[in-house]
């Protein structure tokens, strides 16, 4: 059967079709009927409000209201009607995005990663007279291909579910659905005739599948176990379900040339070649196997894989590939380039002829030597126009349509990239996001058709994502401030002045990173110590301590409020970690003077109070504990074996990243638990050999050091301990007893630029 396969393949390959110019295809569109968009709208109220509340709304769905432009919505109260609110919108995301509105104007309430706040008045306020908005762009995009890896790759069908919903009220219509595709890859890999072991051997754990899929990586941290595909393969059939329903467009994967090594056994003729090494792995986990567009076999694996695909879950006619992500293409010829574009697309509509090809423009701004303006236009317009569209993914820092004349005519999305890696760190682009995309509208020629929340991390910093979603709604740049003044109301349910003040002044500092900004944490705190480390910031530090002040001063009204808990634990966090910088330049001052006392000062503060007091307040708030993250990671085995592999998985990606610290803390998290066995066992070392040098007049080595280090953060990955899973501590007292002991130090220093 396999062999009878095999010959079918080859006969297919043999006889290469002819490429006709492709017609434009269908604008995309929900599938689901407008009846079931409603219902979905309804039951998601249902799961949001209770039963009793929802039965306040009226929900209608009717895509005749959008004329055949953008989304709308429509809100009202008529008199004597059964329900306080009637919802139309021209999608179910539509309506679900009017409800969300409805409730934070009217009813003060708040929907977030961190939590809820839906006390809702009764009776439900009327709408005044009718509420009308449409949203400017076609698409309101979410996901980083990053984020299947550092946030999703854990999750069971409930998280999935809040997900969906907290998108669906956000307005999200346009989303990545990459869950499950690996048991598809299976099924034709071994159709094309590869072993179990060659499969195996290419797959990387489940924590990496991201830059697998991107073909930057394989085998690192594998082999991925069958039953991993299986139960992904189910969740994905439930989230495409519910994203259909609600009226979203979900956006699956294509083939973007990238095979395993496998392949070259049973087609030994094949015209591949071997892509570089990626991000300081060597070819023995990288150094990808690259299809030439040319062969044949481009468009027989490209097609096969896609129209399994399609069997298994029906498409929206919306795919993603990445062919280049952060490796240099074998040649800057724009033929080349153009050929590997009009390849990867071929293989697309060689299973849907209405194929739209949706790509991140990543590699654009990440390689800017290598993509010069010939080689991006040959690569865009390899496909016919109109049947790509471009991530424009950090647009808020590095736009890439300014320089490329908007994308040399294919459409794009202007993104919020946001955050790397999940990093934990309060970071915001406030002004630039505010500006960004009415900028990008008025562009000469602009090609723009939607914006995007592109992090490659979420479950952080949720005002940014709350404002960059309304502005997907919005025809015209907000007031910030008063925006800021209303979303601190409605997160906490009450108006306090003090927690107002505390959101002005981080709206000013932390949020406002103007030029080149990228929330990658590289505070000392998370960082391999050296004598060399950057503490620099782009705002003034007491406006951290001064907002901390205030959010303190306003517990006694609003402990209570789960919301206010997390972002008192996060401004802490984020204090605590401008004070580690402060007593690493101590640390440094006093070894570059050879001061032991001063050293053994700042070291014993750092190791034995600040570090420990910063892990038992993370420890206190169930969104930062080490221990979640863990057993989340056991929970999706099926067994010890993969439960030991998954635990790997999981510490390996927060910390080394890689067998030897390829990426070394890329992913940081400030977690309960990682602070304390982590970061304060390499400080601890660090500080010990400063001492050692300094009472034995030896000079300190970094390499030294960093051989040693190594062997301690390795330990971590392979120690064995099992965290807590659940929050311990009193939130507000643990951040009243570090506030007492260090804000009046903190004031002393606090300044613009450091920490």
């Amino acid at each position: 059967m396999a062999l009878a396969a095999l010959l079918l393949l080859l006969l297919l390959a043999a006889a290469p079709a002819p490429a006709p110019a492709p017609a434009p295809a269908p604008a995309p569109a929900p599938q689901a009927a407008d009846a079931r968009q409603a219902a979905a709208v309804r039951e998601l109220l249902q799961r949001l409000l209770g039963p009793r509340a929802a039965a306040g709304f009226a929900v209608a769905v009717n895509r005749s209201l959008a004329a055949g432009g953008p989304d709308t919505y429509r809100l009202s109260s008529p008199p004597g009607a059964a329900e306080r609110v009637r919802v139309a919108g021209s999608s179910g995301v539509a309506a679900a995005a009017g409800v969300y509105r409805y409730l934070r104007e009217l009813c003060g309430c708040h929907v977030s990663w961190s939590g809820a706040q839906l006390r809702l008045p009764d009776p439900l306020p009327a709408v005044p007279g009718v509420i009308r908005a449409a949203s400017p762009n076609r698409f309101r995009y979410y996901q980083n291909v990053c984020t299947q890896s550092y946030s999703y790759v854990w999750w069971d069908w409930p998280r999935w579910e809040r997900e969906i919903d907290w998108m669906a009220l956000n307005g999200i219509n346009l989303a990545l659905a990459f869950t499950g595709q690996e048991a598809v890859w299976q099924r034709v890999y071994l159709s094309l005739g590869l072993n179990q072991s060659e499969i195996d051997e290419y797959f990387t754990g489940p924590a990496f599948l991201a830059w697998n899929r991107m073909g930057n990586l394989h085998t690192w941290a594998g082999p991925l176990p069958l039953s991993w595909n299986l139960k992904q393969l189910y969740l994905q059939y439930r989230i495409l379900e519910r994203m259909r329903s609600l009226g979203m467009i979900p956006v699956l994967p294509a083939f973007a040339g990238h095979v395993p090594r496998g392949v070259l056994r049973v087609f030994p003729r094949i015209n591949v070649t071997r892509l570089g090494s990626w991000s300081n792995f060597d070819c023995t986990y990288s150094c990808a196997y690259l299809l030439d567009p040319g062969d044949p076999m481009f468009q027989v694996i490209g097609t096969l894989f896609l129209k399994e695909l399609i069997r298994e879950f029906g498409t929206d006619h919306i795919y993603n590939a990445d062919t280049f992500n952060e490796m240099s293409p074998l040649s800057s010829d724009p033929a080349y380039l153009s050929g590997v574009s009009a390849a990867v697309f071929r293989s697309m509509t060689g299973a849907d002829p209405d194929a739209l090809w949706l790509m991140q423009g990543w590699l654009f701004q990440h390689q800017p030597d290598f993509w010069q303006p010939a080689q991006v236009r040959a690569l865009l317009r390899g496909v016919p126009s109109g049947r790509m569209i471009v991530l424009d993914l950090f647009a808020e820092s590095k736009p890439v349509y300014q320089w490329t004349e908007s994308f040399y005519g294919q459409p794009f999305i202007w993104c919020m990239l946001h955050n790397f890696g999940g990093n934990h760190g309060l970071f915001g682009t406030v002004e630039s996001i505010n500006r960004g995309p009415f900028d990008a509208r008025r562009f000469p020629n602009s090609t723009l058709v939607g914006t995007g929340l592109a992090p490659e991390g979420i479950e952080q910093n949720d005002m940014v994502y709350e404002l960059m979603s309304e502005l997907g709604w919005r025809q015209e740049p907000l007031d910030l401030q008063q925006w800021v003044a209303n979303y601190a109301e409605r997160r906490y349910g009450a108006r306090n002045a003090e927690a107002a003040g505390a959101w002005q002044l981080l709206l000013r500092s932390v949020y406002n990173c103007s030029g080149l900004c990228a929330n990658h944490n590289r505070s000392p705190l998370v960082r391999r110590p050296s004598l060399r480390m950057a503490t620099g910031l782009w705002y003034n530090t007491s406006d951290v301590y001064e907002a901390w002040r205030l959010l303190l001063g306003a517990a006694a009204e609003l402990g209570p409020s789960p919301a206010f808990r997390y972002d008192l634990v996060d401004v802490t966090r984020q204090a605590a970690q401008q004070l580690v910088s402060e007593y690493y330049l101590e640390i440094k001052r006093a070894f570059e003077s050879r001061s032991l006392p001063e050293l053994l000062t700042a070291g014993g503060v750092l190791l034995y109070d600040l570090l420990p007091a910063l892990d038992g307040l993370l420890a206190s708030d169930p969104h930062f504990l080490l221990g979640r993250w863990l057993e989340q990671a056991r929970a999706a085995a099926t067994s010890d074996k993969e439960a030991e592999l998954y635990d790997l998985n999981a510490r390996n990606q927060v910390t080394l990243w890689g067998p030897n610290g390829n990426i070394l803390d890329y992913a940081n998290k400030q977690l309960g638990g990682l602070v304390l066995d982590y970061y304060r066992v390499r400080w601890s070392l660090f500080v010990s050999a400063l001492v050692e040098s300094l009472t034995t007049g030896t000079p300190f080595h970094q390499e030294q050091f960093n051989q040693a280090v190594f062997q301690l953060e390795r330990g971590f990955i392979y120690n064995g301990k099992r965290y807590p899973s659940q929050p311990a501590g009193d939130t507000l007292e643990i951040v009243r007893k570090i506030f007492l002991k260090y804000y009046p130090r903190a004031m002393r220093r606090g300044r613009v630029g450091a920490a």
